[in-house]
């Protein structure tokens, strides 16, 4: 009875001890993961401040405006009532030959506005999704339409929809 009772008691010690090293080496690789995720966090934080720093370099360089003249547009609209859309547009260019360069296909950026505009509908410009939507897809056109010359972006001087 005594051989039986110290034989349960080894096999309980042989099962606590894997289940001990089990738990130790789970606890360990938390620690490590935790210390590299601490580590990428800490070292990413100032990688991050260094290229806002060269990032602040390149703002700081100068852009220009073309301002667009206003374009009013009846938006699309299936169930028979009315919307319209004004909108005030300004192109950022990098410098003043793409300015320049810009005004001879002036009436190219204007038609592949009006053309795609027209296909809109009151719900597609819902939400600042629906206006970052609008913006990229303008900055496309406007990229296709005065190709090989570029814009830096669009910025939305005035929206209105009624």
């Amino acid at each position: 009875m005594v051989a039986e009772a110290e034989a349960g008691e080894s096999a309980a010690r042989k099962k606590g001890i894997p289940r001990l090293f089990l738990i130790i080496g789970a606890a360990a690789v938390v620690v490590l993961l935790g210390g590299a995720g601490l580590y990428y966090f800490l070292s990413s934080g100032s990688s991050a401040e260094g290229a806002g720093d060269s990032h602040g370099a390149t703002a700081a360089t100068p852009t220009f405006i073309f301002n667009l003249p206003p374009m009013t547009v009846n938006l699309s609209n299936e169930a028979g009532g009315e919307s319209f859309m004004r909108l005030t547009i300004a192109l950022e260019v990098a410098n003043q030959e793409v300015m320049t360069a810009i005004q001879p296909s002036l009436a190219k950026v204007t038609d592949a506005f009006q053309v795609y505009l027209r296909e809109l509908r009151k719900s597609d410009l819902e939400g600042s999704a629906g206006i970052y939507r609008l913006k990229e897809e303008l900055t496309r056109r406007v990229n296709v339409a005065i190709y090989p010359q570029r814009v830096e972006s669009i910025l939305f001087k005035e929206i209105l929809v009624q």
